[in-house]
């Protein structure tokens, strides 16, 4: 059997519903605005220098509703959240609750790696993990 043959990540599509609003978010994560909007939908390309690209699909109607996939009982399948890693939680943290953004969850799981969550203005979860020492 043959199998597809994965080089990386190309890109992260997260729904949003304010450009301005988003980009205020994802800038304190280091990420710029490179392209857009463009296209149909449409899009902003954010680019970070870890080489992640944001793709922010600038479709949904409204900021104010739950995350279809976090925040009702009947968890359906689907992606819940990115994964980013970063030298220091403590330092992220400060960052961003700084900025208004609570974390909504810390853990440190048995290797020694921790991580944090904060959710996007538009309730999309973004976990920030520092490896284990």
């Amino acid at each position: 059997m043959s199998q597809v043959t994965i080089k990386g990540i190309a890109h992260i599509g997260i729904r949003v519903h304010d450009l301005e609003r988003s980009l205020a978010f994802y800038e304190l994560l280091g990420f710029t605005k490179t392209v857009g909007p463009v296209g149909p939908e449409p899009v902003a390309i954010l680019d970070h220098p870890s080489g992640v690209e944001i793709n922010l699909i600038l479709n949904a109607p409204s900021a104010e509703v739950p995350n279809p996939l976090m925040d009702v009982p009947v968890k359906e399948p689907g992606y819940t959240h990115m994964a980013l890693w970063v030298d220091s939680v403590e330092d992220a943290e400060a960052v961003l609750a700084g900025a208004g953004y609570p974390i909504t969850e810390r853990m440190t799981v048995p290797s020694g790696m921790r991580a944090i969550f904060v959710r996007d203005p538009d309730r999309n979860v973004v976990e920030l993990d520092q490896p284990a020492p």
